[in-house]
C-alpha cells in the first residue's frame, strides 16, 4: 500500500502518455506495461476496504466478501521442535454460485499458499469438476527452538460485486492431504471398500503417525466406470460433491514371538519329511538284510518273467500297440510295408493265435520274424504289432545316460542366468516401494502382510521354503538310487542289466532342480507381486510340467525320447508366448487367433510324432502321403487305427487342447500365464492318468509305497487347489479392486490362504515326483522283453 501511494505522488499523470524522455521501441513498451500495472494497483487501492481480525483455532467464521472489501484473519500458534503438526484451513462457500470465485491467500513465515473457491479440478479429457468445500493443510515451519510462537494470516478477497457468503475454520491436522500431494510423504494406497497398511516403528521415529483419507475426483482411478464425455453443468456439480463414509481402525501388529513361531512351524513341517525319508531308508535296509541271505550275493539274482502273454482283445488289445498297415508305412516312410509279418521271438503260440485274430490280413503269421535286420532297423522295430521296452532300449546305456544328464546341466545353467536378473529386478521393485511409499505397485494381501526389514510381505516369501527344501530332498533320494544302480552295474547284477524300466536319472535331477528354482522364483515374485513379473512364478512351472511328461514318456521309450536341446527350446517358446500374452494378450483378437492356430498345429505335429514313434517326415511329400492314408484306410478298406492305445490317448489329448484353444479364443482370459499353465497341467494329468490305466490293464501292479504316494498326493493336491482358488489378490484388476479380496491370516496369525497353498503345493509336487520315481518298482525283476510299451 505504501508502494502504491509513493508511486501516485511522483507521477500524477502516470496513466497518460509516456514522457518525452522515453525513447521509442522497447523502452516505450516497457513504460506502457509499468503504467498499466500502476493504474491497476491504484484503482484497486482506492476501492478496497481492508479489515483485519484476530482469529482463533477451531472457531467457525461466517462472513461476506465483495469486491469493495477485503478481510484478513490473523492467527498465532505455538509449535514444538519435537512434534510435527500441521494447520488445516477449511473453507465452505455458503452462497449460490457467484460470477467470480473467492480468493484465499495464506501468508506464513516462510511460505505463501493461495487457492480459490469454488475449486476447479480437472479429470480425464480435461473435464472440470467444481468443489465448494475446500481445505488446505499448512506445513509446520522449521524451528531451532524447543518451542516457538509463529503467526500466519488468511486474506479473503473477490472481484464479485454481488458478494459471496463463506465459512472459514482453522484447526490443527496432518499434512499432505490433497490428491496431488498425498503421495509426497509416508505410505499411500488406493481403496474402494477396504484397505490396510502395516506401519513399522523404524519408519516413524517420533512414535506417531497420521492417517489421511482423500476422495478421488473420478472412480476410474480405483477401477470404476468413467462417465461419458461431455458432462452437463449439473452433472459436473454433482460429480464435485463427493463423499464417502468409512471407519478407520488402528490395531497392534504381531510381535516377535509370532515371527519366530511362523519360522519354526515352516521349518518343522519340511524337516519332518527329511526324518520320514531317513526312517524309510533304514526300514528298507533292514528289510533287504532280512530277505537276502548272507550266502547269496546280489550278482546271483536273476530276472524273472511275469508269465503273462499279450492279453486278448477284450482285455488289452483294444488299447494295445497294434501292428501297422500298409498305409501307415506309406506315411512313415518305412523300408517295407509287410507289418502283418511282424512278430516277436519271445511270444508264445497262444499269443500268436490271438494276434492273428486281430490282424487285418488273412496271411498266416509265423512264430518268429524271418528278417535278418529285425534287431537293427528301427523302421521295423518301432512298427511291430506288439512293442516291448526291450525294443526301445537298444542304445548303449552310457550314451543315453550322458544324453539325459544334459537335462540337468542345462536347467542348472538356465537357472543361474534366469535367477540373477530376477533377483536384481525384484530388489529394485521393493526399493521403489519403500522409497516412494506407493503401495499400489505390489499386489499383496495387505490384511496379512507381515514386513521384516526391507521386505513388505515376509510371510509370503517364507512359505516358499518348502519348494527348496523338498526339491533338495528329492535330489538326495535320486542320488541314493543313482548310486545304488551304479553299484549294481559295476557288479554286473542281472536285474540292473536286463530287468525293469531302464533307469536314467538325468530327468529326475532336472525335476528336483526345477522344484528348487520354483521356490526361489516364487519367493522373488512375492517380493512385489504384479502382472509384469508374474512369469517369474510360472516359468519353472512350465518346465516342471514338461519334464514330468518327458519322464513319463522316457520310461517306456528310452531310445526315442526328446533331447534336452529340443525340449528346452520348446519350453523357451512356451515362455516366450507367456511374455507376449502378458503384454499383448488383453482383448487382442489378433494375438489370440495366432496363438490358437499355433496351439492346434503344435498339437497335431506332436500327435503325429508320438503316434508314429518319430518315424515320419515333414517334407514336400507329406500331403501326398496323408491323402494316400485317407484313401487306403478310410475309403478303400475302412480299416481301424494301427495303434489303438496311442490313438485313444492322442484323440483325447486333441479334444482337450482344441477345447482349450477355443476357450482362449472366445473368452480371451486376462491371466494368460495361468491359462498357459492350465494347458500344460491338463496335458500332464491326461498323460499320467493314461499311463496308470495302461499299466493296470497290461497286468502290472503298483507297489504299496507308490500306491501310498499316489493317494497321499491326490488328497494334498485337492486341498492345495482349494486354497489356491481363494484369490486373496488379483493383478487382473486395479490395486483398489484387488484389496477387496484381501483377508486376514488364518494360520498362527502369520500365514494366509496363499501361504498354505505354497505349503501344500510344494508337498504335492514332491509327492508327484516320488510317484514318478517309484511307480514302476514292481518291474525291477521283470525282463524288459516282457514289459509293454504304451
Amino acid at each position: 500500500m505504501v508502494l502504491r501511494s509513493s508511486w501516485k505522488s511522483r507521477h500524477k499523470n502516470s496513466c497518460g502518455p509516456a514522457p518525452r524522455w522515453i525513447r521509442p521501441g522497447l523502452a516505450a513498451l516497457l513504460w506502457l506495461c509499468v503504467t498499466r500495472l500502476a493504474c491497476g494497483i491504484e484503482a484497486v487501492g482506492e476501492i478496497k476496504n481492508i479489515v483485519q481480525k484476530d482469529a482463533e483455532f477451531d472457531v467457525n467464521y461466517n462472513d461476506t466478501v465483495t469486491s469493495e472489501n477485503q478481510t484478513i484473519y490473523a492467527f498465532n500458534h505455538t509449535i514444538s521442535r519435537n512434534k510435527t503438526e500441521g494447520v488445516r484451513v477449511s473453507v465452505d462457500l455458503l452462497s449460490n454460485k457467484s460470477e467470480s470465485p473467492i480468493l484465499f491467500v495464506v501468508r506464513q513465515k516462510q511460505a505463501v499458499l493461495s487457492f480459490q473457491v469454488p475449486l476447479i479440478l480437472r479429470g480425464l479429457y480435461q473435464r472440470k469438476y467444481p468443489y465448494y468445500d475446500v481445505g488446505r493443510t499448512l506445513c509446520q515451519p522449521p524451528t531451532r527452538a524447543a518451542s516457538e510462537t509463529q503467526y500466519f494470516f488468511v486474506d479473503v478477497s473477490t472481484l464479485s460485486s454481488q458478494g459471496a457468503n463463506y465459512q472459514l475454520r482453522v484447526s490443527r491436522c496432518p499434512v499432505y492431504d490433497l490428491d496431488n500431494n498425498v503421495a509426497f510423504i509416508g505410505m499411500y494406497q488406493t481403496m474402494t471398500k477396504k484397505g490396510a497398511i502395516t506401519v513399522q516403528r523404524k519408519d516413524f521415529p517420533s512414535n506417531s503417525f497420521y492417517v489421511v483419507v482423500v476422495v478421488k475426483t473420478e472412480d476410474e482411478a480405483c477401477g470404476g466406470p468413467l462417465r461419458f464425455y461431455p458432462l452437463t453443468p449439473d452433472e459436473l456439480i454433482d460429480a464435485g460433491n463427493r463423499s464417502k463414509a468409512l471407519d478407520v481402525m488402528v490395531s497392534t501388529a504381531i510381535n516377535l514371538e509370532a515371527y519366530v513361531m511362523g519360522m519354526l512351524f515352516c521349518l518343522g513341517i519340511f524337516f519332518s519329511f527329511y526324518l520320514l525319508t531317513l526312517l524309510c531308508v533304514c526300514l528298507e535296509r533292514r528289510r533287504n538284510v532280512f530277505l537276502n541271505p548272507a550266502d547269496m550275493s546280489p550278482a546271483e539274482t536273476v530276472c524273472v518273467s511275469t508269465g503273462k502273454t499279450p492279453a486278448s482283445p477284450n482285455e488289452y488289445g483294444s488299447f494295445a500297440d497294434n501292428g501297422s498297415t500298409m498305409s501307415s508305412e506309406a506315411i512313415t516312410d518305412s523300408a517295407t510295408s509287410t507289418d502283418n509279418n511282424y512278430g516277436y521271438m519271445e511270444r508264445s503260440l497262444e499269443s500268436v493265435a490271438r494276434s492273428r485274430q486281430e490282424s487285418l490280413s488273412s496271411i498266416e503269421e509265423d512264430d518268429y520274424d524271418t528278417l535278418d535286420d529285425i534287431h537293427s532297423d528301427k523302421n521295423i522295430v518301432r512298427t511291430k504289432k506288439f512293442l516291448y521296452v526291450a525294443d526301445l532300449a537298444r542304445k548303449d546305456k552310457r550314451v543315453l545316460s550322458k544324453k539325459y544328464q544334459i537335462y540337468f546341466w542345462n536347467i542348472a545353467t538356465i537357472a543361474v542366468f534366469y535367477a540373477l536378473p530376477v533377483v536384481q529386478l525384484v530388489i529394485t521393485y521393493q526399493t521403489v516401494v519403500n522409497v516412494t511409499g506407493n503401495q499400489d505397485i505390489c499386489y499383496y494381501n495387505f490384511l496379512c502382510a507381515h514386513p521384516l526389514g526391507a521386505l513388505s510381505a515376509f510371510n509370503n516369501i517364507l512359505s516358499n521354503l518348502g519348494y527348496v527344501m523338498l526339491g533338495l530332498l528329492f535330489l538326495l533320494i535320486v542320488l541314493k538310487r543313482d548310486l545304488a544302480q551304479n553299484r549294481a552295474l559295476e557288479r554286473h547284477d542281472v536285474n540292473a542289466l536286463e530287468c525293469g524300466i531302464p533307469k536314467h536319472f538325468g530327468l529326475f535331477y532336472a525335476m528336483g532342480t526345477a522344484l528348487m528354482m520354483e521356490g526361489l522364483l516364487s519367493a522373488c515374485y512375492h517380493v512385489c507381486p504384479n502382472y509384469t513379473n508374474f512369469q517369474f512364478d510360472t516359468s519353472f512351472m512350465y518346465m516342471i510340467a514338461g519334464l514330468c511328461m518327458l519322464k513319463l514318456y522316457q520310461k517306456r521309450h528310452p531310445d526315442i525320447n526328446a533331447s534336452a536341446y529340443t525340449a528346452y527350446a520348446c519350453l523357451a517358446a512356451v515362455i516366450f508366448f507367456s511374455v507376449l500374452g502378458v503384454v499383448f494378450g488383453r482383448d487382442n483378437t489378433a494375438f489370440w487367433i495366432v496363438f490358437s492356430v499355433i496351439h492346434i498345429l503344435a498339437t497335431l505335429l506332436l500327435s503325429t510324432q508320438l503316434y508314429y514313434m518319430g518315424r515320419w517326415r515333414l517334407n514336400a511329400g507329406i500331403l501326398r502321403r496323408i491323402v494316400y492314408v485317407i484313401y487306403t484306410d478310410c475309403i478303400r478298406q475302412c480299416s481301424g487305427p494301427m495303434y489303438i492305445d496311442r490313438m485313444v490317448l492322442l484323440v483325447m489329448g486333441n479334444i482337450v487342447n482344441w477345447s482349450l484353444a477355443a476357450y482362449g479364443l472366445i473368452q480371451k482370459p486376462n491371466d494368460f500365464a495361468s491359462y498357459l499353465l492350465a494347458i500344460a497341467i491338463c496335458n500332464l494329468l491326461l498323460y499320467f492318468a493314461f499311463y496308470i490305466i495302461m499299466k493296470l490293464r497290461s497286468g502290472e501292479r503298483i507297489k504299496c509305497l507308490a500306491l501310498v504316494c499316489i493317494l497321499f498326493t491326490a488328497v494334498v493336491w485337492g486341498f492345495a487347489l482349494y486354497f489356491f482358488f481363494q484369490g486373496l489378490s488379483t493383478w487382473q484388476k486395479t490395486p483398489a479392486e484387488s484389496r477387496e479380496h484381501n483377508r486376514e491370516c488364518i494360520l498362527l496369525s502369520f500365514f494366509d490362504d496363499h501361504d498354505i497353498w505354497h505349503f501344500l503345493s510344494s508337498i504335492a509336487m514332491f509327492g508327484s515326483f516320488l510317484v514318478l520315481l517309484t511307480m514302476d518298482d514292481d518291474l525291477d525283476t521283470v525282463q524288459r522283453d516282457k514289459i509293454y510299451v504304451f
